[in-house]
């Protein structure tokens, strides 16, 4: 089958390639509209208690009110008194302007405030104050803009050393923003460094272009499919991060695979046409694995109920096989057009090089390699049994944003209003004297400041809505705490928990129970795929294996690295004490998959020596020897993708930039270089047992790379 694709896409290399330059100019010209349809701020866990009871709560007010409440916008006002008349009076005059603006609601601020609610408008130093515009609900798109706009140039006015403007809905606008920006810094930064890579490695411009303009081509036909998948379900900004990393580079690994082979056919003495045909029926066999495997591994995030995961797992997914596609039919192509500027590799005469010499001495100590670097990678794992994981807010955002200065602000200087609070809905009438002991439990149980009622005038009789507010952030480990607290607890009556702490909870919650059945999904989907191509148990089962020991030392390393604070200065960033909640899954699912891209190009090749007669300590020593370079320079050029990616402002994805390109770097040393020959030599031709009727089913149904023959009489075998 990968035979018959090179053949044909050698034999119209033109119409391929002019058909892919079409959907490329297509997928450019709409394709690209997938950065406005995409958000930041998708809701997961729809059937969770504190989605459901915030819903509850928005239907219970919308009944009861007649002014329904749109955006609100809030203005820190600091460095001066609220009690100075002059400054009173600047706020008063913006106040009366915005007042008067089309779409606007109201205006609170502390110098028309009752004293009840001046209290909570000024901080507690009397230095700062803040100022609040409400915007009506369902507003027209133009006039909500419109709006938005004339109160913050009024807001502006206001005569202070400090005026602050945030707003919930700032942050989501901005994290789409920096995402894009991040997304152009990476892609423009990485692929000249990645040509550059290219060049050296595959000795020549012409064969390092090919991979680029593969790479290029994949990264807009995935725009164009993820624009046409908006259209069917909600996407995340962070699908698009996804689709530009894996898009490069599994691009570059691929084209680099392709064209090396190519090179080594061509040395081998064997003319343009045969040596893509062979190449293809040769490296595209393995990209195909390569490509199903990870599509596999990324598959296991469908499982979760969060809407991020799941557009990350349809844009990695979507991303991997265009690539694939790519792989197979535009790179053969290329190569037949641009073949004669392609160098054939130089012939050394011997396979005895460096990763072959590195083989053979880790298969001489091969008890010790394997016990010291499982050791060192268990005890670089040991700092995630500390992890602390938090949701998204304002200090994700960059440094230089004002939007993050306004809540930073907020914060310090009204640390108990600016919280989101702990909202408990009970089904009870206010003035049940079981309602007044709830309140008085929840206030005694530790961790918690304050108990407070919200006006019963905005529900229902029988539901009563009080506000716990914590010793910590709404987000920490004290208000979850307290979250679980008050759900454990018995009132008499039915109680449900809301906010920014019981969301977090509950989707903590969801991923550890939907957690095993994406292991489950991504471990029996690539052990399948492993089989079909070595036909071997042992081997899918000990990749598995080592890909979990290399992944809990990445996790290790992000706990130092972010939580703790360490080369905080080096990367830019300030710690916020915790990870991102979905990073370790993202991280996990994506790394894996990663792994076993390098697993399936060097078994590809032991698997091809050991078919062609050699041993197992041979067949491995030569297929690392040959697959070695490759895999390190494909790890190289995609680590300077992730590396991109962590040059990036946005928290969530500079720590997954971190974490993806450590795991690379982990898996392409530790792991190939030495746990891969060391344990496949105490397995010795155990590697490539199978029960009489699994074999049945390899011979029958697995996918068989040409026998390693010669071209022609006397050839040389061709290191990588």
């Amino acid at each position: 089958m990968f035979s018959r694709f090179g053949r044909l896409a050698y034999r119209r290399r033109r119409l391929v390639v002019v058909a892919w330059l079409l959907v490329a100019i297509v997928a450019g010209v709409f394709g690209t509209g997938v950065f406005g349809r995409t958000s930041s701020d998708l809701d997961g866990g729809a059937d969770s208690e504190s989605v459901v009871a915030a819903d509850r709560l928005i239907d219970a007010e919308t009944t009861r009110s007649d002014e329904r409440t749109g955006m609100q916008l809030a203005a820190i006002v600091d460095g001066r008194s609220p009690d100075d008349p002059a400054l009173q009076q600047s706020i008063a005059g913006a106040a009366e302007r915005i007042g008067n603006v089309d779409g606007v609601l109201r205006v609170v601020h502390a110098a028309a405030a009752p004293p009840e609610a001046r209290a909570v408008l000024i901080s507690a130093d009397g230095r700062t104050t803040i100022v609040q515009v409400t915007l009506k609900a369902d507003l027209a798109d133009d006039v909500r803009h419109r709006a938005i706009d004339a109160s913050i140039a009024q807001l502006r006015t206001i005569d202070a050393p400090t005026v602050r403007i945030g707003s919930e809905e700032f942050i989501s606008d901005e994290f789409n923003e920096q995402s894009e920006r991040d997304l152009q810094r990476a892609e423009f930064g990485s692929i000249p460094v990645s040509l550059i890579v290219l060049v050296f490695v595959l000795a020549g411009v012409a064969a390092a272009l090919v991979p680029v303009v593969v790479a290029i081509f994949s990264v807009l036909v995935t725009f164009l499919v993820l624009f046409l998948l908006t259209f069917v379900t909600d996407l995340s900004i962070y699908a698009i991060n996804v689709a530009i990393m894996f898009g490069l580079g599994l691009s570059f690994d691929y084209g680099l695979l392709m064209v090396n082979r190519y090179r080594e056919e061509r040395a081998a003495g064997r003319d343009i046409a045969a040596a893509v045909e062979r190449t293809t029926a040769t490296a595209g066999v393995t990209i195909g694995f390569s490509a199903l495997t990870v599509a596999a591994a990324l598959s296991g995030m469908l499982v979760f109920d969060d809407p991020i995961l799941r557009s990350l797992a349809y844009g990695g997914i979507a991303t991997v096989l265009v690539a694939m596609v790519a792989g197979v039919t535009l790179l053969p192509a290329l190569l037949g057009l641009m073949g004669r500027w392609i160098k054939p590799a130089k012939e050394r005469g011997s396979d005895h090089g460096y990763f072959y010499r590195l083989s053979r001495l880790v298969q001489r100590r091969a008890v010790p390699v394997v016990a010291m670097t499982s050791l060192l990678l268990i005890a670089s794992a040991l700092p995630f049994l500390g992890v602390k994981l938090e949701g998204e807010d304002y200090r994700m955002l960059p440094r230089g944003s004002e939007t993050r200065a306004a809540y930073a602000l907020l914060h310090e200087k009204f640390p108990g209003v600016s919280d989101d609070p702990i909202v408990v809905v009970g089904d009870v009438v206010v003035d049940d004297r079981r309602a007044a002991q709830a309140m008085q439990a929840i206030t005694a149980m530790p961790g918690v400041e304050s108990v407070r009622p919200r006006d019963p005038a905005r529900y229902p009789a029988g539901l009563t809505v009080v506000e716990v507010v914590t010793t910590g952030p709404s987000g920490a480990d004290v208000a979850q705490r307290v979250t679980k607290d008050i759900r454990r607890a018995d009132f008499g009556f039915p109680v449900q928990v809301t906010g920014e702490a019981a969301y977090l909870v509950d989707y903590k919650d969801s991923l550890a129970s939907r957690m095993p059945w994406a292991l489950l999904v991504m471990g029996l989907a690539t052990f399948v795929l492993l089989f079909l191509m070595t036909g071997s148990v042992l081997v899918p089962v000990k990749a598995i294996v080592m890909n979990v020991l290399s992944l809990g030392a990445t996790f290790g390393v992000l706990v130092w690295v972010f939580q703790d604070g360490n080369l905080s200065g080096l990367l830019g960033f300030e710690s916020t004490g915790a990870l991102h909640v979905v990073v370790p899954v993202i991280v996990f699912i994506f790394a894996f998959g990663l792994s076993m891209d390098y697993e399936v190009f060097l078994l590809s090749r032991i698997k091809e020596m050991h078919d062609a007669g050699y041993d197992n300590d041979d067949a491995v020593a030569i297929g690392l020897q040959r697959s070695g370079r490759i895999i390190t320079g494909a790890a190289l050029l995609i680590v300077i993708v992730f590396a991109g990616f962590a040059a990036g402002e946005l928290m969530m994805i500079k720590q997954m930039g971190v974490g993806l390109a450590v795991a690379v770097i982990v898996d392409a040393t530790i792991v190939r270089s030495l746990l891969v020959p060391a344990t496949m030599k105490l397995l010795g031709e155990r590697n490539w047992w199978a029960p009489a009727p699994l074999r049945r089913i390899y011979d029958r149904f697995g996918l068989h790379e040409p026998p390693s023959e010669p071209a022609t009489p006397g050839e040389v075998r061709i290191t990588a």
